[in-house]
């Protein structure tokens, strides 16, 4: 039996720079963060031939082409699993429509544990770049990278998406009790709403050259923000954040809504600096930035919304548990 553990992630500055689309004209930057809120996935050899998929669904298929889940199949295929296993899926929170990167998640974990059953221990790199290529190139989804990226390093990264397709990954350095500190002025709020990520991302995706200017002063936040984390002065992000959510607005016609934009007023008027809606937009989570002293009068005034407490997380995806008593067929 393999069990891995693969975080969620928020992202500060940059999404949107991370689709195709934009950094075959340009470089692309993103600085995210991975969270202590997970996705395992539990790989356990069967005495038949069968393949078994657990998660909100039961499969039990006899061959790879047959399974429904996408991402297990196309994960089966590019690590060589033929049959005779068991697959079992968990999330710490609804897995679609959160807005943390739930999907790229799954798919490093999937990789991570089918290349683990087998005995071998992959990078994150390759596990980051077989995620790209199995979402965007197998499975056709209109997402960027960045996703895939921090989840299979995790901590606290700036990442750059070059025109001939490669990532540069930096890892912005913090000690244990500043690591703390940036994750204590952030709160995440479920908006009561999920949603489909494609429709946005698809006519985001569509918008990109007309979009290009809101996309590029995306970017300029990228620098602005490792120099407020490397600075120590936290509070800056919540002011870029705040900012970078008025822009994003305007990348597709769904990104927000009179749901969001009441609660995001709300939010303000209580004391947070900023934030926006994790991910596409749209719905799931509301990320804001809200100093301590503040941070009581901002879940009283969003009583009615579920608030998700998190830490920011060092670690990206990882083998939790690792029993072989037989060679992996």
């Amino acid at each position: 039996m393999i069990i891995t553990q693969t975080p969620l992630r928020i992202s500060f500055a940059g999404g949107g720079t991370d689709l195709q689309d934009f950094y075959n004209n340009e470089d692309g930057k993103v600085i995210s963060t991975a969270i202590d809120k997970f996705i395992f996935v539990i790989v356990n050899e069967r005495f038949d031939e069968k393949i078994y998929v657990n998660y909100s669904k039961k499969e039990i298929v006899d061959n790879i082409d047959d399974i429904q889940h996408e991402l297990v199949r196309e994960a089966l295929r590019k690590t060589g699993i033929r049959n005779g296993v068991e697959i079992t899926m968990l999330a710490d929170i609804p897995s679609e429509g959160s807005g943390l990167g739930s999907s790229s998640s799954l798919t490093v974990g999937l990789l991570n544990a089918f290349y683990m059953y087998h005995g071998e221990q992959v990078t994150a790199e390759r596990l980051a770049r077989e995620a790209c290529e199995i979402e965007i190139d197998l499975c056709g989804k209109p997402i960027g990278k960045q996703d895939q990226y921090i989840a299979a390093y995790g901590g606290v990264r700036e990442f750059t998406f070059r025109r001939d397709g490669s990532v540069g990954v930096e890892k912005i350095e913090l000690d244990p009790a500043h690591f703390r500190r940036l994750g204590s002025g952030l709160l995440l709020f479920f908006t009561n709403l999920t949603r489909k990520s494609s429709e946005i991302l698809t006519e985001q995706k569509q918008k990109t050259t007309d979009k290009l200017e809101a996309l590029q002063k995306l970017k300029a936040f990228v620098p602005m923000v490792r120099n407020a984390i490397e600075q120590r002065a936290y509070q800056v992000i919540g002011e870029i954040l705040h900012e970078s959510w008025q822009i994003k607005q305007r990348l597709a016609s769904k990104i927000s809504n009179d749901t969001i934009e009441d609660l995001y007023d709300i939010a303000r008027s209580a004391g947070a600096l900023g934030g926006k809606v994790a991910g596409a937009g749209g719905g799931g989570f509301l990320l804001l930035y809200v100093a301590r002293d503040k941070q009581d009068a901002v879940r009283s005034a969003l009583k009615g919304s579920r608030e998700l407490p998190f830490l920011l997380e060092q670690d990206g995806s990882k083998v939790i548990f690792n029993q072989r008593r037989y060679p992996a067929r």
